[in-house]
């Protein structure tokens, strides 16, 4: 794959079932269910605080990445929050993470945001080498 092959655009309704299965490849607590997701993305696609990147290399999505900026007190204004990000895994080492990364820094820049923030325990050494750093510890609660 060259970088020429590779485009980083919105999300659109077409791509639910590439975004579906690889939504699945997660493998966490929770399993994604077609019902949920057909539900989510209409309203996720429309939400201006959200924005939900699909990597497409020859026609095909091969990631995506869904991220949200929202406000805050401590950092005197917004900031932005990687929520979902997800390479197939034939695709991986190709630049489509670094790629989705980059389009979403830049849609969080014209947003005003202080920082991207994510949750994760995968590819520490990726984000490092894009210039992430671990901030926090993680905690949560699984309410259903």
């Amino acid at each position: 794959m060259t970088a020429d092959d590779l485009q980083i655009r919105r999300a659109e309704k077409a791509d639910a079932d590439a975004v579906f299965a690889l939504a699945r490849e997660f493998g966490l607590t929770f399993r994604p269910e077609r019902e949920a997701f057909d539900s989510a993305l209409p309203e996720l696609l429309a939400n201006e605080d959200a924005l939900l990147l699909a990597a497409v290399v020859n026609g095909r999505v091969q990631g995506y990445l869904l991220g949200f900026v929202h406000l805050t007190l401590f950092a005197n204004g917004p900031v932005a929050w990687v929520e979902e990000a997800m390479v197939g895994s034939g695709a991986r080492r190709q630049g489509i993470g670094r790629g989705l990364l980059e389009e979403f820094e830049k849609w969080a820049r014209s947003r005003e945001a202080g920082y991207v923030a994510m949750a994760t325990r995968r590819a520490p050494e990726f984000y490092h080498a894009l210039g992430y750093e671990a901030s926090a510890t993680f905690f949560r609660k699984v309410l259903r």
